[in-house]
């Protein structure tokens, strides 16, 4: 059975988020990082960097929420989170990638000059420009969620199991406003009964 190794409001809710769409079995192993469970010896040999998410399934272990859910994705291809037709892959794909590096880097620099960062390299400057970065790469997105349901095709698929958590932390910080498509995708996509824990939920528990 495989593994996921997580805790509370981090990026393991998007690969929970693919193992449920997959209706798949996993074993769920918390690691405490406030107790600093993630920098032991036995977890840096899963994962050098000690981040969350780490998926064990056999012989592979793999890091990276967003590799994971394109690897499971991939591994299970009945549910359709990766599209058969290659224009449409190529465009999950694509909004992946957009994800990542446009919309969620913005929210994790404001996050490091929040708390991440000691007091004394914190910077207000670097906040505000982060959440200028966001707010023009999130109106690309929410132009293109005008009158579609899902990021691509007429199903969910790994990009909205990425992206979806990427919008709730978004709201979480106030960054939503005047985005009325992304507003309503997330209403959508956390109606779903597959969907994880909102961030606050998971934060809170």
């Amino acid at each position: 059975m495989m593994k996921l190794y997580g805790i509370g409001a981090n990026r393991w809710l998007r690969v929970l988020w693919a193992m449920r769409e997959l209706g798949l079995e996993f074993e769920f192993v918390p690691v405490n990082m406030r107790a600093g469970e993630h920098l032991t010896p036995e977890f840096r040999r899963l994962n050098p960097a000690h981040k969350l998410p780490v998926l064990v399934d056999g012989d592979l272990v793999l890091t990276e929420s967003a590799a994971i859910v394109l690897y499971l994705a991939e591994k299970y291809p009945a549910k359709g989170l990766l599209p058969s037709d290659l224009v449409l892959r190529a465009q999950v794909y694509r909004w992946v990638m957009f994800t990542m590096t446009e919309l969620e880097q913005p929210l994790w620099r404001i996050a490091r000059h929040t708390f991440v960062y000691p007091s004394a390299k914190r910077s207000a400057a670097d906040i505000e420009l982060a959440r200028e970065d966001f707010a023009d790469m999130a109106k690309v997105l929410d132009s293109h969620l005008t009158e579609r349901e899902f990021i691509v095709g007429d199903s969910i698929t790994a990009a909205d199991c990425v992206a979806a958590y990427v919008v709730d932390w978004a709201d979480l910080l106030g960054l939503l406003e005047g985005l009325p498509q992304l507003r309503a995708y997330l209403t959508r996509m956390y109606a779903r009964p597959e969907a994880p824990p909102r961030m606050a939920v998971a934060r809170a528990a």
